[in-house]
C-alpha cells in the first residue's frame, strides 16, 4: 500500500518515486508497477474529492486525464500549477477565479479514425497507447461533433489506409462542422468523388484532405468579435466558445484604453479582431493562410479600425525594441515554448501595457520573470480551463510598466 502526495504536471498521482494513473492526493491505493508507473492502482481509501466519473467511456479512453476528482478540486489544482509556476521563478500574482467551460463545450477536436475489417472506429486513442476507443457517449465533445461521428466513421472507411490511424481534426463551425483529415489514402479520382458525396450526404460545412478542399457546402466561419473569419482547413482555433470568450474579454480588459495594439502569434484574429473595435491593431503571425482569413475577415467588416498584417516568424525574427515602441500595448499568445526572443525585445522596448496569453504555466513564468525584472508588474491572472478533466490549463494576465495599474 502507498499513499498519493500530490499530482505532477499530467495529472497522475505521485508517490515516492512512482507515477500513479487516476488517483488524487491523500489517497491510500495498490497495484503493479511498470516503468515506475501504477496503470490500473485499486483505490484502497478514496480521497473526498474523488466523483464517479460522469462518462461511460473514461475507463478506456485517453481524452480525459481528472474526471475522477471534483470540479472544486480540478480548479483549485489548475490554479495551484500557475501559482507553483510563479514561485519557481520567485514571482507571485493575485489569482482571479478560475474559468471553467461546461460539460459539452469543446467544439474543436483532433480524433483518430482506424479502418476495421467492417466498417472504422472514430474517437480518442487510449493514454500512451494506439487502441482507439469509440465515444458515442462522450461528455466533453459539443453535441454537433458527437452528431456527426457516423459521417466521420464513413470517411474513415473510405479514406483510412489499413493498419493506418487518420489524424480528424473537427471544429464546429457556423455552418456546420468544418474538417480535416490528415493520414488517409492518397487520391484519386473516384475516391475524391466519394469522399465528397459522403461529406454532402453527412451534411458537413467542408471537408479537407491532406490540405485539399474535397467540399464545402458553406464557408465554415468562426465569428472573432464583429468579424466573420474562415479559418484555413485545420487551423488552430481556442477550444470552446466559452474559454475564447473569457481569453479575449481578458485581453481587452489588459490593453483597456490602447489605441495602438500589436498582437504576436495572431493566428486568425481571435484577439485582433474584437481588438480592432477600439484600437488600431498590427497582426503578425508565420502562417501566411491564417493571417490571409484574418485579413479578409477584417476587410470584410465595416466600422473596424485600421489592421494590418504582418507574415513573420517570431521565433527567427521577434519584432525589435524600436519596432515595438510605437505601441501602446502588445498582446501575445505564443506556442507552449514561450517566447524567449520575443520577450527579451518587448522588455527591452518598454511598452506600457502587455496582455499576455499562455498555454503552459511554465514557460509562461520564465517569461513572466525576464518582464518583471525588466521593471514591469505583474498586475493579475485569470486562469481559463478549456480543456476540462484534461491536466491542460490556460491563462491570461497583465502586464504593466511606467502607469498605475487600473
Amino acid at each position: 500500500m502507498i499513499t498519493v502526495e500530490r499530482l505532477d504536471l499530467r495529472g497522475d498521482g505521485v508517490a515516492g518515486d512512482l507515477r500513479v494513473a487516476r488517483a488524487l492526493p491523500g489517497e491510500v491505493v495498490a497495484g503493479e508497477a511498470a516503468d515506475g508507473r501504477i496503470a490500473a492502482p485499486r483505490i484502497l481509501h478514496p480521497a473526498p474529492e474523488r466523483v464517479r466519473a460522469p462518462c461511460p467511456h473514461y475507463r478506456a479512453c485517453g481524452g480525459c486525464a481528472l474526471m475522477h476528482a471534483s470540479d472544486g478540486f480540478v480548479a483549485g489544482w489548475k490554479a495551484e500549477v500557475v501559482t507553483r509556476a510563479l514561485a519557481g521563478q520567485g514571482l507571485s500574482a493575485p489569482m482571479r477565479a478560475m474559468h471553467v467551460s461546461p460539460p459539452g463545450a469543446r467544439r474543436r477536436a483532433v480524433l483518430a479514425g482506424r479502418r476495421l475489417k467492417r466498417g472504422a472506429l472514430v474517437g480518442f486513442h487510449a493514454r500512451a497507447s494506439d487502441t482507439v476507443t469509440a465515444i458515442p457517449d462522450c461528455r466533453l465533445l459539443h453535441p454537433d461533433l458527437i452528431a456527426a461521428l457516423p459521417v466521420f466513421e464513413a470517411l474513415t472507411e473510405a479514406g483510412a489506409a489499413r493498419g493506418r490511424a487518420l489524424a480528424l481534426t473537427a471544429c464546429v463551425s457556423e455552418a456546420g462542422v468544418d474538417l480535416a483529415v490528415s493520414g488517409g489514402k492518397a487520391l484519386d479520382g473516384p475516391l475524391r468523388a466519394r469522399l465528397a458525396q459522403i461529406a454532402g450526404q453527412g451534411g458537413l460545412a467542408r471537408l479537407a484532405w491532406e490540405g485539399e478542399v474535397l467540399a464545402q457546402a458553406a464557408p465554415p466561419v468562426q465569428r472573432m468579435g464583429a468579424a466573420a473569419v474562415v479559418p484555413p482547413p485545420g487551423a488552430f482555433l481556442q477550444a470552446t466558445a466559452q474559454g475564447a470568450a473569457a481569453l479575449v474579454a481578458a485581453v481587452l480588459e489588459a490593453t483597456d484604453g490602447a489605441a495602438r495594439v500589436a498582437d504576436l502569434f495572431a493566428g486568425c484574429g481571435t484577439f485582433a479582431l474584437p481588438l480592432a473595435d477600439s484600437a488600431a491593431v498590427h497582426a503578425v503571425e508565420a502562417d501566411a493562410a491564417m493571417l490571409a482569413a484574418l485579413d479578409a475577415g477584417a476587410r470584410g467588416t465595416p466600422g473596424l479600425r485600421a489592421v494590418t498584417t504582418e507574415a513573420r516568424d517570431l521565433f527567427r525574427r521577434p519584432l525589435l525594441a524600436d519596432e515595438l515602441s510605437r505601441f501602446d500595448a502588445v498582446v501575445i499568445d505564443p506556442p507552449r515554448a514561450g517566447a524567449r526572443a520575443q520577450i527579451a525585445e518587448m522588455a527591452r522596448a518598454a511598452v506600457p501595457v502587455i496582455g499576455a496569453v499562455s498555454c503552459n504555466p511554465v514557460t509562461f513564468a520564465r517569461d513572466a520573470r525576464v518582464l518583471t525584472e525588466a521593471g514591469y508588474s505583474l498586475d493579475w491572472v485569470q486562469g481559463v480551463d478549456q480543456f476540462r478533466w484534461s491536466a491542460h490549463v490556460e491563462l491570461a494576465a497583465r502586464f504593466t510598466r511606467g502607469h498605475i495599474a487600473r
